[in-house]
């Protein structure tokens, strides 16, 4: 027996056996199988790959949410008392999931302001930084070194001087790019910052793969923000050179409702700095009781939940819906629950829309979404490509009556792997401002249904495209 035939004996015995440990993992079948033809098909590469970035981080390991959850609602609940609470009983359902699930409660009288590009949502985060008193906290997954980050950690700065307390939580692998002077910077002038999970060997695999990804920014307790935004000059100008621009959404929010977004930054906090912050400073009450008059609850996912929160609320306002869904994302890589609900809705006569960009900003998940577009379009799913710019907003409304915002994409990472943050809002008032910004974005958009070479493409291109399919619950 010559040494190539031993080689590819044990090379063999290694690869069956990486195989046995991801079936062994169990996750969801189409990760599973993913990671099998990867893993058989890919050889070395597909298991080094699966070391790197595969590996399940067991739950046991990192910190528990369940009883850090408990500690921060003890203390919310000792600062605030919610008065004439009524639940819209059409989604009733919704918000019951939620609480039960994980005790996210709603927050009446709410003011929801929404802000679709960088040149309306910096210039107000910046004012509101300037007016803060006491707290800015902000919790990120991108904090570039470029012009707009500069100009965010001035201002930072500054405020730290006067005595105002700055936290940051940024994530390490969403700045693996940015110097780590720049963040020590903020830290000489007396600002808290710390990365989230630091990704180094031999813990790499480990953590790699569960990223916070959330975009959220609280000051003095009073003003929320949540979306899909960074803080990075492309978010203004677009990518590159050409200053093609940058379309998202994120919401400004003032009322009750923004103490949920403070408990969730404050667990993030414990959980890389293991420090617990409950001050009554943290949950001030409102100046103005009747500050607006939405609903919301805001909702955080992770992968070490025992359900993906997120995802369970989608799925059940698509089930919900009667008269229309409409939704917006950067990526179409849909979970088998979230993709079914979708093409139930529409073979059940819901006006089913979903937005994309024309453009993508990666190869690998741009076509990794084209069988699942074509398919969507085929199942009566409204498929609107958005044409001037890249649209990287993450948006649904539904019915008149209920809309989400947040970091969450339409695809397996963000469901299942990502640490997520989505506010849900219960009014009409909002959903109704929604769905004309939907509809006003959908003026600048081509319809799937109108490109044959899209719909019909050639042999190879298919084949490509249904390769890519096989990867996504990998991307």
């Amino acid at each position: 027996m010559t040494w190539h035939t031993l080689v590819f004996i044990a090379y063999q015995i290694i690869a069956i056996l990486t195989i046995i440990h991801v079936v062994m993992d169990n996750r969801q079948p189409a990760k599973t199988m993913a990671w099998a033809l990867v893993i058989y098909f890919v050889p070395v590469a597909g298991i080094v790959a699966y070391i790197l970035f595969g590996v399940n981080t067991r739950r046991e390991r990192m910190v528990s949410s369940r009883s850090m959850d408990q500690l921060t609602k003890r203390s919310m609940f000792g600062f605030f008392e919610q008065r004439d609470l009524h639940a819209p009983e059409a989604y009733k359902p919704v918000i019951d999931l939620y609480v039960n699930q994980s005790f996210s409660l709603p927050f009446n009288n709410n003011k929801v302001e929404i802000l679709t590009s960088g040149y309306t949502f910096f210039p107000a985060l910046l004012r509101d930084i300037a007016s803060a008193k006491d707290h800015i906290h902000i919790d990120i997954y991108i904090f570039e070194d470029d012009a707009l980050g500069t100009l965010v950690a001035d201002a930072l700065i500054a405020k730290a001087r006067q005595g105002v307390v700055v936290r940051v939580l940024y994530d390490d692998v969403g700045c693996w790019s940015v110097p780590r002077r720049f963040f020590e910077r903020m830290r000489v002038e007396g600002i808290e910052v710390e990365p989230f999970m630091p990704v180094r060997f031999p813990t790499f695999a480990r953590k790699v793969n569960y990223r916070n990804h959330r975009k959220m920014m609280i000051i003095d307790g009073r003003v929320g923000y949540i979306g899909g935004m960074n803080l990075a000059l492309r978010y203004v100008k677009g990518r590159g050179d050409k200053n093609e621009g940058w379309r998202d959404t994120m919401w400004r929010i003032e009322g009750n409702g923004v103490y949920s977004l403070q408990r969730a930054f404050l667990i993030d906090w414990y959980f890389v700095d293991r420090t617990l912050l409950s001050d009554r400073r943290y949950y001030p009450e409102n100046q103005a009781e009747t500050t607006g008059t939405a609903l919301l609850q805001t909702i955080t996912s992770a992968p070490l939940a025992t359900y993906p929160e997120i995802m369970q609320g989608y799925v059940r306002i698509i089930h919900m819906a009667k008269k229309y869904i409409y939704i917006q994302t950067p990526y179409f890589l849909p979970t088998d629950a979230v993709f079914f609900a979708l093409k139930t809705a529409a073979a059940s006569g819901v006006d089913v829309r979903v937005m994309v960009p024309w453009h993508t900003d990666g190869w690998f998940t741009a076509w990794g979404a084209r069988s699942y577009l074509r398919e969507a379009q085929q199942a009566g799913i409204q498929i609107l490509l958005y044409k001037p710019c890249f649209l990287h907003a993450k948006t649904m409304v539904s019915d008149d009556g209920i809309s989400t915002c947040g970091s969450t994409n339409l695809d397996f990472r963000s469901f299942l792997n990502n640490f997520e943050a989505n506010i849900f809002v219960y009014d009409e008032e909002t959903a109704s401002r929604m769905k004309q910004v939907f509809l006003s974005d959908a003026r600048q958009c081509v319809l799937l249904a109108d490109m044959p070479q899209r719909l019909h493409p050639p042999f190879f291109t298919r084949l490509g495209e249904s390769f890519m399919r096989l990867l996504s619950p990998l991307l």
